[in-house]
């Protein structure tokens, strides 16, 4: 019987084991849309070749919270919409963002084209 606290050290180790031998391991929580869109290698990256993804934020205190909140939503409907795997915005592609203070506080606009490391095969 596996106990509690080893069971998360066995999955590792055979998430290991499965890299070591050349096999991309299937990403649970990948949707199957992400086939939807054309796939290109940017800087070893699987990305999308045009379609972007755009976030916003509105009413924060401060540009730096402003800017943390759009790229949150961006990573979050990305995860929704294609898995985790695509959703981490340091690694996407064709990035832009723009911020401005206005009455209600501070509000950004972020786009980028979704990428996923090399090592997750099409």
């Amino acid at each position: 019987m596996v106990s509690r606290r080893s069971a998360p050290l066995l999955a590792a180790a055979a998430i290991m084991a499965v890299g070591a031998i050349g096999v991309s391991p299937v990403v649970a929580d990948e949707t199957g849309l992400a086939s939807m869109h054309e796939w290109v290698k940017v800087r070893g990256a699987t990305c999308y070749a045009e379609h972007t993804h755009y976030a916003s934020s509105v009413g924060h205190r401060d540009k730096k919270t402003a800017m943390a909140a759009a790229v949150k939503s961006w990573a979050e409907f990305t995860a929704w919409e294609y898995g985790t795997a695509w959703a981490n915005f340091n690694a996407a592609n064709a990035k832009k963002a723009d911020c401005k203070q206005s009455s209600s506080g501070w509000g950004c606009d972020v786009e980028a084209r979704p990428c996923r490391s090399a090592g997750r095969r099409r």
